[in-house]
């Protein structure tokens, strides 16, 4: 079965929020996308991700959440972690962290995705065990029948996330990286079946600091002095990936960087015009 999964980066705060609910729908009919996969650690004020956001976004209609090194900042998640079965703590973490390591998700058409979370270590705040490791040690635990596998890898370093791509290619379906909030434009799918992007970019206000208000920022840096990094709110764009994949192996056959401008009600002409697809695909090789 060839299927259509939507991977979307890094959602910052509610002008993230925004505009995920503004196109998400839109993006899924147009695509025919059979699951929705959400990077939310940055959906709750810019830092982590609350009991009443994770139900707007499986109301807008996320399928899969991960989460990074904020999994844990807002208390009230806590519950959904243990408890839910379509959101997942990065795996290298401690073992007694609360959280799923993977989670499955059966598409209406029934095939099978599974979604993995690991940080990488270089220049993050919090010790870690090696993801190289730990990806090992998950990938074992997956029935071996559901061949469908997507991992994100949220880390600060390009060549950490580059050499798990690599380390990871024929054994997932894509390795994706989030964190850093600028889309790279090396998507591509590894001699084994793996497509791979570097970072999916960010789901919030680019007129910004990484989704932060510049002048906050700004002052920061110049005085190193504390400022509270408000969200920004201009030019909002939805970031991300639009995978094509062969579930009877997990190839990846096709990789398309997504980025949509705006909102459908405010920008329509931003929509209209907005025909800068990238697109990778096997068989263009």
């Amino acid at each position: 079965m060839i299927i259509k999964v939507l991977c979307v980066g890094d959602i910052v705060g509610r002008p993230g929020r925004q505009v995920l609910s503004d196109h998400l729908v839109h993006l899924v009919k147009e695509h025919a996308i059979d699951c929705v996969i959400v990077n939310a650690e940055n959906s709750a004020g810019g830092s982590g991700i609350t009991a009443s956001i994770y139900d707007k976004l499986i109301k807008y209609g996320v399928h899969l959440i991960t989460m990074g090194d904020h999994v844990y900042r807002k208390r009230d998640i806590f519950d959904i972690m243990n408890q839910s079965d379509n959101i997942v703590r990065p795996i290298n973490l401690s073992h007694q962290a609360m959280g799923r390591e993977y989670a499955i998700y059966t598409t209406g058409r029934g095939a099978q995705v599974a979604v993995i979370s690991v940080l990488g270590r270089m220049h993050m705040p919090i010790p870690t065990e090696n993801p190289f490791h730990a990806m090992e040690r998950v990938l074992r635990q997956i029935p071996p029948d559901i061949k469908t596998i997507i991992v994100d890898v949220h880390a600060e370093v390009t060549s950490e996330k580059i050499a798990l791509g690599w380390f990871l290619d024929g054994k997932v379906s894509c390795v994706y990286g989030t964190h850093t909030h600028v889309q790279t434009a090396d998507e591509t799918i590894l001699p084994k079946g793996t497509g791979y992007i570097t970072d999916l970019g960010m789901t919030g206000p680019h007129e910004s600091v990484l989704g932060r208000d510049t002048d906050r920022v700004i002052k920061s840096l110049m005085t190193q002095m504390p400022y509270v990094y408000s969200i920004a709110t201009g030019d909002l764009r939805l970031n991300g990936i639009l995978l094509t994949i062969d579930t009877e192996n997990g190839n990846t056959l096709d990789i398309e960087r997504i980025s949509k401008r705006g909102t459908l009600s405010d920008n329509q002409a931003y929509d209209a015009s907005d025909k800068s697809k990238h697109t990778f695909s096997k068989n263009k090789q």
